[in-house]
């Protein structure tokens, strides 16, 4: 059983990957639906405000900050776990730092950046949001599920 200091690192991994998980499955649910509704060149232009209200302190903390605990939390691991817990540690760590974070990074900042170089009301811009929307939307549920997975394997080296 995890006690001590590393149950607590524990719940805040699960508490910093399930917070993710939402946010990452509202987007996915509904904000780019919403999106994808409006004229191409609203849609753009909302976007890209999204995007730059993204990297502000209050969602920045909760996104790098589970990184790094998760990156904690494998070292620990590592090094100190019993047997117990073990795998759903290191398969918790795992599915946020790949599959959360990294595809954040390959995947969907590179397309915001893109997003970003357009000018909403071309058409360059409405000929990209289209498919903007279906390969960002995908990797969101990327995101979005191994952030999930993260959490739920954590719950599971609690127990």
């Amino acid at each position: 059983m995890i006690d001590g200091p590393y149950f607590w690192l524990t719940v805040l991994g699960v508490l910093g990957t399930g917070l993710v998980a939402g946010v990452f499955c509202g987007f996915s649910t509904f904000v780019m639906r919403g999106l994808a509704a409006l004229p191409p060149a609203q849609g753009v232009a909302a976007m890209n405000a999204i995007n730059v209200t993204a990297v502000m302190p209050a969602f920045m903390l909760v996104f790098l900050g589970s990184a790094v605990l998760c990156a904690v939390l494998a070292v620990v691991t590592f090094v100190l776990w019993p047997d117990d817990g073990r795998v759903e540690m290191l398969l918790g760590s795992a599915l946020y730092l790949f599959g959360s974070f990294g595809v954040t990074m390959v995947a969907n900042v590179p397309r915001n950046e893109a997003l970003a170089k357009l000018d909403p009301g071309t058409p360059e811009a409405a000929a990209y949001w289209p498919s903007y929307i279906r390969e960002w939307t995908f990797w969101n549920h990327v995101r979005m599920v191994a952030s999930a997975g993260s959490a739920v394997a954590y719950v599971l080296a609690l127990t």
